[in-house]
This record gives C-alpha cells, structure tokens and sequence, in this order.
C-alpha cells in the first residue's frame, strides 16, 4: 500500500488498531484532535475478549497492575436483595480474565504502548480532521487546529479510518443527514468514590430498576489508600426527559437524581452515602445510534464508536472497537488493496456489531431485574425462585453473552488467528 494508514482518533480504538497495524507491518499515523491527552472519563469493564485481544498485543501486565480482576455481577432489588450471582471472567471458566480499570488507565497503557512501538512522531495532536477526500491512489484528510481554528497542511495515505468516536466527522460525512442520537428517556449520572470495599472487595454489583431507579457498582482500583479505601465507579440510571448534550466530561447535579436513590440502605452498602461522596460525577444521557447498512466506501471506513455506538451496558463498547481494529489490522495485511481490506473487515464485522447494539438497547443483562420489579409489584421478596427461576436467570444472561460474542463457545476462548 502506499503511503501510512491515517487513523483519526487517538482514543481506545485508534490505539489498539495502531498497535494491530504495527504488529502486523503495516504503517500508520494517529491524528488526535485534543491539543493534549488527559486523563478522563470514570471506570470501563473489559470482557474476556477483549482482554484476549490486548493479551494478543502483550499488555495484559500493563493492565493488570491498573485493574481489579472481578469475581462476579450480582443482582440485586432495589432493597438490596440478591436475585443472581454470576461468575466472570476466569471464575466462569475463561481462559482470559474480565478487568475493571478507571478509563484514563486503560488510555495511558495504550498510549505509552504506542509511543514504545512506533515512536512519539506517530501521534499527531490538535489535528481535528474535517474530510477525507479520496481517489485511485490513496486519501486525503483535511485537518484544522481545534485549538485556533486554523487550517492545517493535509495529509495523504493509503487509508482513512474513523476513530474519531459518537460524534465522528468521518460518519457525518458518509451520512449527512442521519439526525440526531436514539434517545429512549434513560440519563445516567456516572460517578467516582473512595469508599470501604464492598461484597469482598472484587464484586460488581447491579441493583433496582429505571423505573425506581437503577445503580451498577465496580470497584476499579486494586490497592487500598492509607485509609483503606478504594476507588468505587457507580452509573446511577433513571428514567428523565432531560436528554442532554451528549458529553462524557458534561458535569453532574446530585440535585438531578439523588433524591431516587435517598433510601437505598442495603446491609452491604449505604448507596445514597456513597453517591454522596463523589469526588467525580458526569452526566450524559443514554443513547446509540440505529445499526449502518455500510461502514466502508472505498478507501475510508469505520470503527468503533464511529461505527456502531451502544449504550453502556454490559461492558462491550470498548470490546467491540477492540475487535474491530483487530480485525481491521488483520484484513489490512492480506487484502491485496486498501479498498477490498476495508470491505472485508466490514463483510466481518458489520453483522456482529450492529447485533450487539440492538441486544443491548433491547434485551441487556440486566433484563432479569426488569422482570424481578414488575412480578415482586416493587416489593421485598421472600423467595427469589417464586418470582423468577434460576435457570429463566440463566437464560437470560446466557443469551445476551452469545449475542455479545463472549459465551463460552463463540467468544473469550474462540481463538482468532
């Protein structure tokens, strides 16, 4: 191919398919529109798949030292009565552990892996892209400094990728006219809290329904500080019509949701305490985007948010921009040209991706506490059996990891070449 692959965007999927590109020989360039890379965000859920996958790049040492390994998710009501316990990552029998990390780690692990690979002149920063142009021979992005507005030299290469993100001007090119996010009336507060370790220490926990209000709990530092307290990651979950401007930084009000959550006092947590303690809170609401019919058009495609945003729910939007670049990196170093690689990375990821959108905007794991609330009449019960049987439980978090790619069989231990 000639000249570098242009990735536009320096977040997760960027930097995993920089370090996919580099390990397979195929030249790249990052063009980043932030003037500098911060640490934001709150915590992220790795699944078994994409921890396989980063295994794969040799940085699982790098992320275990930023990562609690959890032992399980366990539902509960929003009396705090558990519903199901189910078991992760190697506990389930994976070869590949599930990880919980503050996002800003994962980053900084992917970024210096980078920078050690391929050097510090492969990321170029403040380069907002504002179009791809293309012809036979290759691409050219145009870019302008986010932080003056002024124009800035293009660039050409063999390819133009978009990891550029929910608000990708690459999509916005490909489809001008798609409006705007799906907004189903669910917002999310998201939050950061030193806090005791809650159920050991290594459980995620998910309790309530939107309906009541709805709380998921991981802790995602595996060191306690000097008052032995360790970093808790919360998402408080309702249902609202405030659908905000959809940004991850967008700062938060207690004011706004507390009030749902003021009695949730569990024997294992003080939730309203907790949220109360916030040293971090965001607001954003709940939204994806309807699945593309195409990613690819020539030369430039898709990847990750860019290609196929999710809700936040289950873990899988950074597994899946992980499989992607993956998988882009692969169809890159065997197609005999760029525009039939970018096909066949589409022909492959297209399908699955676009899958786990509509699983998880219309039958997420969490399903079973909908159930739990509507048979109980949002009451305590006395036997979980006599609302919901285990293997109804089962089933229901069974199908969702076959969807999502990491049931047992399809996912975590499939070994992709």
């Amino acid at each position: 191919m000639d000249g570098p692959v242009i990735i536009v965007g320096g977040g997760i999927s960027g930097l995993t398919l920089a370090l996919s590109l580099h390990e397979v020989g195929v030249p790249c360039r990052i063009f980043e529109s932030a003037p500098a890379f911060r640490r934001l965000g709150v915590g992220i859920n790795l699944q078994p798949y994409g921890v396989r996958e980063l295994t794969k790049l040799g940085l699982q040492p790098a992320l275990l030292s930023h990562s609690v390994v959890p032992r399980s998710m366990d539902y509960y009501n929003r009396f705090g009565q558990l519903v199901f316990s189910e078991p992760r990552g190697r506990f389930a029998g994976y070869e590949w552990p599930q990880l919980s990390l503050h996002r800003g780690d994962l980053h900084q692990v992917l970024v210096d892996a980078v920078i050690e690979r391929l050097g510090p002149d492969v990321v170029t920063l403040d380069h907002r892209c504002d179009r791809v142009e293309q012809d036979d021979a290759g691409v050219t992005a145009h870019f302008t400094s986010a932080t003056t507005g002024q124009a800035l030299p293009a660039v050409r290469g063999s390819a133009a990728i978009g990891c550029d993100g929910f608000h990708s001007t690459i999509r916005r090119q490909f489809y001008p006219n798609e409006g705007p996010p799906s907004y189903q009336g669910i917002n999310m507060w998201r939050g950061v809290t030193r806090w005791k370790p809650i159920l050991g220490g290594a459980t995620a926990a998910q309790a309530g329904w939107l309906e009541v209000g709805k709380i998921l709990i991981y802790p995602i530092s595996p060191e306690l500080d000097g008052d032995g307290l360790q970093l808790i990651n919360w998402v408080a979950e309702i249902q609202s019509s405030r659908n905000v401007m959809l940004d991850w930084n967008l700062q938060g009000d207690l004011a706004d949701f507390l009030p749902t959550f003021a009695d949730w006092h569990f024997p294992w947590l003080d939730v309203a305490a907790m949220i109360r303690a916030h040293h971090v809170l965001l607001e954003c609401p709940m939204v994806d985007r309807d699945p593309l019919r195409q990613w690819s058009f020539g030369r430039a495609t898709l990847v990750g948010d860019a290609a196929h945003p999710m809700y936040p729910r289950g873990g899988n939007g950074a597994g899946q921009s992980i499989l992607d670049a993956r998988a882009l990196a692969r169809c890159l170093k065997s197609a005999p040209d760029a525009a039939a690689a970018l096909k066949a990375y589409e022909a492959e990821r297209l399908p699955a991706a676009n899958g786990v959108v509509l699983r998880v905007r219309n039958a997420p794991p969490d399903l079973m506490l909908k159930m739990v609330h509507e048979r109980s009449g949002d009451r305590p019960f006395k036997n979980i059996d006599d609302l919901i049987s285990q293997q109804e439980r089962v089933t229901i978090i069974e199908d969702y990891k076959r969807i999502a790619g990491y049931d047992k069989m399809s996912g975590a231990n499939a070994r992709l070449s």
